[in-house]
């Protein structure tokens, strides 16, 4: 009997068979006020974060991924720009802190990502990928005119499902129905915020096309203030923070540990959908944050937290999984940083590179193949010329060694970051020929990139952060 063969391009018409994606599909995790000892798998013992733990099992875990800057809006912009906030002049969360009397005064900073700037949604766009954004946003010019060319879909994503101006929720029941955010069904009252926001990237899940690669870029609202979770979640972590043991001095606030837990949820409902669609080894997972912890007890032990100047405040969980091409199990120490996210996504997708577009990013692929690999870079930089929580101040990683420069006083502070991650010990009068050689190499790359700098402030008043405020009677 002789076997008829039926050929492969009518299976594949008929539906029958299905052809590999050329790219692969990216999930883009991006968890606001991320500490870097938020989850199991970077020594969390109180939260509990399994389906993230996995992830990092299944794939490569990093020990020394920073944000761009110490507060959201700019590191955010470096993601999507693959450049510096300080090239950016984008160089403050969105509107900032106005300090009318303090010493210096801040420059004419951006409060948006000017359009001439290709961004990598939009690069991935053009290569034929559709691109979905969810959760926050906050890289809208506030109340000014054009504010409403600023959304997601005015700089390369298809969709937008709550993305506004806000840098947390502030809608009528905040991380509760309602939320009042474009896009985002309501739901019922008690229907959590990142339990909506999942619902609605797995339903783009759902609607994808099998034959069109894609850009789920989830940028979680959680967790930023307010603290804010569901009741059975909080009720448990009140029960167990009454008999843990808490050795590694944890933030032990069962809010948070409830927020953390519905990421975590999250995270798994994306997973588990990916893995039922069959896509999930054509998919590219990264999870990361944008900034440190909101309290100096989420930082796993480093110095200080979001919008202060040390470690605490930057340094940022990061795992990437994809099947086959990244090692599962394995862990980085080499630094990276937020700008290379958009060079090493294109690399990912075996498309070409930008750098007249992320001109302070690297593709950090061949870590992502060999942990053990190197990269063409030997320093990672931030510029903050505003008051927060710190004062203004400029920093640059050059190996193991961190250098920080106060601008108010011209003060600074060497870290030896082998020996010593938790900063404690400043080595700048030890050392002094290490740090006159990194300031050096901190003062060229600041004129390399034009970075805005403050000026003396003709209204400077050095008693008004002294000054308190008249109490109204029967006031404490």
């Amino acid at each position: 009997m002789i076997k008829k063969t039926i050929p492969l391009l009518w299976l594949f018409a008929a539906g029958f068979l299905s052809a590999a994606p050329q790219q692969p599909n990216i999930v883009f995790l991006l968890v606001d006020d991320l500490g870097w000892g938020d989850f199991g798998c970077y020594g969390a013992e109180f939260y509990e974060t399994p389906n993230i733990d996995k992830l990092a099992t299944e794939g490569m875990l990093f020990t020394n991924a920073y944000a761009a800057c110490t507060v959201c809006s700019p590191s955010r912009a470096a993601i999507l720009t693959g450049c510096y906030p300080a090239r950016l002049h984008l160089t403050d969360w969105i509107a900032g802190h106005n300090k009318p009397k303090a010493k210096l005064a801040i420059p004419d900073w951006k409060m948006k990502i000017d359009h001439q700037r290709v961004l990598l949604p939009e690069a991935l766009k053009e290569a034929g990928y559709s691109t979905a954004f969810f959760g926050k946003w906050h890289l809208m010019p506030n109340g000014q005119p054009d504010m409403a060319e600023h959304f997601p879909t005015k700089h390369g994503f298809d969709i937008n499902v709550g993305g506004r101006e806000w840098g947390q929720p502030k809608g009528p029941g905040k991380y509760f129905s309602p939320f009042g955010m474009p896009n985002l069904d309501d739901g019922k009252p008690g229907d959590y915020l990142t339990d909506k926001l999942t619902d609605a990237a797995v339903d783009f899940l759902d609607k994808t096309k099998r034959d069109e690669p894609f850009l789920l870029y989830f940028s979680y609202y959680t967790v930023h203030g307010p603290l804010m979770a569901p009741p059975e979640l909080v009720e448990k972590y009140k029960k167990k923070a009454e008999t843990f043991k808490n050795t590694k001095n944890e933030f032990l606030e069962p809010r948070r540990a409830g927020m953390i837990e519905s990421l975590d949820i999250s995270v798994g409902r994306v997973m588990a959908k990916l893995e039922e669609l069959g896509i999930a080894d054509d998919t590219v997972v990264i999870l990361t944050g944008d900034n440190g912890g909101d309290h100096d007890k989420t930082t796993g032990g480093l110095r200080e937290n979001k919008g202060f100047s040390h470690e605490g405040a930057v340094r940022e969980p990061l795992i990437a999984k994809w099947k086959g091409s990244i090692p599962s199990g394995t862990t980085c120490d080499v630094p990276v940083t937020g700008t290379d996210f958009y060079p090493t996504i294109l690399d990912l997708a075996k498309l070409d590179l930008r750098p007249e577009q992320h001109k302070d990013g690297i593709s950090i692929v061949n870590l992502l193949k060999d942990p053990k690999a190197t990269l063409p870079r030997e320093s990672i930089y931030w510029h903050y010329p505003h008051y927060h929580r710190t004062k203004p101040y400029g920093a640059i990683r050059h190996g193991d060694w961190k250098l920080i420069e106060f601008f108010e006083n011209g003060n600074m502070e060497l870290f030896d970051l082998k020996s010593d991650p938790n900063e404690t010990k400043d080595l700048s009068k030890e050392n002094p020929e290490k740090a006159a050689e990194l300031f050096k190499q901190l003062v060229a790359w600041r004129k390399s990139v034009d970075a805005q700098m403050l000026t003396p402030n003709p209204n400077y008043d050095p008693n008004a952060s002294k000054k308190k405020r008249k109490r109204k009677p029967g006031k404490k």
